[in-house]
């Protein structure tokens, strides 16, 4: 049968390697006197057995310890507690006090009769060392939770962040989904010359969504290749009524943003505003300083139907920001034009960090 020793604070038995030692020798020496260094085979044996028996009052106070923080458990009883502890502590330390001393005056080899002064002195010091020790290891206790709390709040934290991501891409991708659908059972009709391209371009479109399903982060680079292929589908469906204009410096390229950040954008742009071949929307996609790229369109605003669905999609993009990299979207309204800027991410070894 394995026996299992009382933790209090989880840090019970290094507190007793720290404390033991020293107190051995203090109380030694406080009832043998300069004898106790001066006798190799004194010292080696009173040594022994006062270190064993503070070892066993030590661990049989880590059970009492252990027994009252079981039965006072609530924060408003901690007073209670402690008093009943130290109150208990006391008394068991006088005993194996007691026990000692009677000990070494019983056996003749130890060549020692009992003295009061030295047990009084003895006892006043084991106390205040009790009482010390008490609020220490309450200290630790209290510790030991604070810290595993707090690791505990960061792993929740992190599943929490981790659902929530998934909850908006998965969200963010079935509507591009049955947006998309809809936008091309319409051009596959008008166009039928140019279906091929279209399929393959809608290929393109599906593949990188499936590829990026799990991804938190994509270069700037694929989500370009992507706004190409998206682009193509659009175009097939407005014409000249849509124009999208790139201007990306290859020093942006290999940074990172969330994945169909662009897309979300350009598609809440085309589906608030009006598009037609004499008023065209222009869509501007652009390289700014500081690490951003920005996003700016001509305003013409479709009042035929409601854009709430399109609202929530920017929304949910602005909250991605806001979980991966704790950094706002802005969004500025100059007018005629409407202009967002997403920052970017530089991705320095394991380490992802804004700039």
């Amino acid at each position: 049968m394995k026996i299992k020793l009382p933790q209090y604070s989880g840090k019970d038995y290094l507190v007793m390697l720290g404390i033991v030692p020293g107190f051995t020798l203090f109380i030694n020496y406080n009832i043998f006197g300069n004898e106790y260094f001066s006798d190799t085979g004194l010292l080696a044996t009173a040594t022994l057995i006062t270190c064993a028996g503070f070892c066993l009052d030590f661990i049989f106070c880590g059970w009492i310890a252990v027994a009252m923080k079981n039965r006072f458990p609530k924060e408003r009883e901690l007073m209670k507690r402690l008093t009943l502890m130290i109150l208990t502590f006391l008394l068991i330390t006088g005993l194996f006090l007691y026990s000692l001393f009677e000990v070494y005056g019983y056996f003749t080899f130890f060549n020692y009769r009992i003295n009061e002064a030295g047990f009084i002195w003895s006892y006043i010091s084991m106390g205040l060392i009790n009482v010390f020790l008490t609020f220490l290891m309450e200290g630790i206790s209290r510790y030991q939770i604070w810290k595993a709390n707090c690791e505990q709040t960061e792993q929740l934290k992190k599943v929490y962040k981790e659902r929530k991501l998934q909850g908006l891409n998965s969200h963010l991708n079935q509507h591009f989904l049955f947006e998309c659908l809809d936008s091309l059972s319409g051009l596959i009709q008008q166009e039928g010359d140019n279906a091929e391209k279209f399929l393959d371009e809608m290929s393109k479109v599906y593949r990188y969504m499936l590829r990026i399903d799990e991804e938190k982060l994509v270069t700037l680079e694929a989500e370009l290749k992507f706004i190409e292929s998206y682009r193509h589908l659009l175009k097939a469906r407005y014409g000249e009524g849509l124009q999208l204009e790139v201007d990306i410096s290859g020093s942006h390229k290999n940074k990172l943003l969330p994945p169909l950040s662009l897309q979300v954008i350009v598609e809440n742009t085309f589906s608030l505003n009006d598009i037609s071949d004499t008023s065209p929307l222009k869509i501007s996609i652009c390289s700014a300083d500081n690490n951003v790229v920005k996003i700016s369109n001509n305003v013409q605003p479709k009042y035929t139907e409601p854009a709430m669905d399109h609202q929530v999609s920017l929304s949910n993009l602005a909250n991605n920001y806001r979980l991966l990299i704790n950094s706002p979207m802005i969004i500025d309204d100059l007018g005629g034009y409407r202009v967002i800027h997403l920052p970017l991410i530089i991705k320095e070894g394991k380490e992802e960090e804004m700039v």
